[in-house]
This record gives C-alpha cells, structure tokens and sequence, in this order.
C-alpha cells in the first residue's frame, strides 16, 4: 500500500519547493504585517483606512481565489503595462511568485491584527519613558517595542504559520510542483491515489510537527523569566537530593 514505485524523489522535490514557498511567504507577510499593524496605530487617517480596508478585503476573500486573481490578473496587467513600452510579447508570472504574492498578502492581514493587538498590550509608559530620556520614534521601536511585540505575538504568529503552510497546497492549481502537485501526478501515473494522497498527509504532518517544536523552542527563547524560573527550580531540586 505504501510503495511508492520510483516517485519518492517526486515528493521530496515537492516537500523542498513546499517548504522555500513557505517560508518565502511567512517572510514577506510578517512584514506586511508590521507595517499593516504600524499603520493600524497611526495618528495619519489616511494611513489608518488604508490599513482597515486592506486587512478587512484579504481577510474576506478565499486564499484560493487570491492565488488565481494574482496569477492570471498579474499577467494580464503586467502585460498591459509593458505594451505601452513598446513590448507585446505574452508575459506569464511564475507559479512560484504569484503564490508568493498571495500567501504573503493573505498572511500579512492577519498578522496585521495579532501585531497591532501586541503592540497595544505594552504600556504606554515605556514609550513615555523612552522619549523622556531622548530616544528617537525608530529607537523606542526597535529597542523597546519590538522585542515585547515579539513575545508576546509569537504563538500567534506559530498557528499562522501553520495554516500557511497548508495554504501552499493551494498553489498547485496554477502549476507550481509542491508536495500537492507532485503526488496528484503520481496517483495519475500509477493510479493508487490512496498511496499518494497519504504520503503527502504524512510529509504535511512531519512538517507540521517540525515547525510546532520549533515554535515552542522560540517561544522559551523569547522568555528570558521562564528560563531563569527554570533554572532556578532544577537548582532547587538538586540542592534539595544534596542536603537529602
């Protein structure tokens, strides 16, 4: 049931192309984010509404129809724009960016709200504090803000994450070879669709927990107070076996 008759070298080049549009997208869209949230928070209306209408229509449309909108509309506008150049040559957008694109977008909105409500969640004070002793805007926020923001946004940021990772599957209706893709053509090839699909749930679940033990790793990391209670607990016990 489980032999995979010379294709698993097909999943594993979908599992690598999976993971680099992943990671690629989770990249992208945490900027978005933070730019999305900082605009949230900004005195500037304009700034504000931009940022609401932008995270209230990505939130709203289906990932899928947003891949295939930037795909097949990025084309067709990418080509508009270069036929007033003189070049009238057809002018595709590969799988991989397009899904880029999409991923990055859908993803940046959500990370908009779990930043803008982290950024909120540290009190106004330290920021007084830091302009009273001359810090600049950039230097509260990189020094003060940002390291607080992180912590407490990283779970957050860890369940996105893995919905995005799922969300790559979505990108193979445009022709990217991802996991999807590549075990579809297997199942079509040797037609035990069964083998196929369940492989590729496995490398889904294997990546799946991978990222999960890496988040918790960089969510203890981020917690200087539970390393130290920590430390202190196991230095407590053996003190206590010692005297014991």
């Amino acid at each position: 049931m489980f032999d995979l008759q010379g294709f698993g070298a097909l999943l594993l080049s979908g599992a690598t192309v999976t993971i680099q549009l992943a990671v690629t997208s989770l990249i992208i869209g945490m900027v978005l984010g933070l730019l999305g949230a900082t605009a949230k928070l900004s005195n500037i209306w304009l700034l504000r509404k931009i940022a609401t209408v932008y995270t209230a229509t990505m939130r709203g449309i289906p990932e899928l129809l947003l891949v295939l909108f930037i795909y097949y509309g990025g084309s067709i506008l990418l080509m508009s724009i270069l036929k007033k150049f003189g070049y009238n040559d057809y002018v595709e957008i590969s799988a991989f960016w397009g899904g880029v694109m999409a991923l990055s977008i859908a993803f940046g909105a959500y990370a908009t709200e779990i930043f803008r409500m982290s950024i909120q969640e540290i009190p106004i004070g330290q920021q007084e504090a830091a302009q009273a002793i001359g810090m600049r805007p950039f230097q509260t926020f990189y020094r003060i803000t940002l390291p607080q923001v992180w912590q407490i946004a990283l779970p957050g940021l860890g369940n996105l994450f893995l919905v995005l990772l799922k969300d790559t599957a979505l990108v193979s209706v445009v022709g990217l070879k991802d996991i999807m893709y590549q075990s579809s053509r297997a199942a079509q090839s040797t037609q035990q669709p069964f083998t196929f699909y369940m492989a590729a749930a496995i490398i889904y679940l294997g990546l799946t927990m991978l990222i999960t033990g890496f988040m918790m790793w960089l969510e203890w990391r981020a917690n200087p107070a539970a390393r130290y209670a920590k430390k202190l607990s196991r230095q407590t016990i053996q003190r206590q076996s010692t005297i014991g």
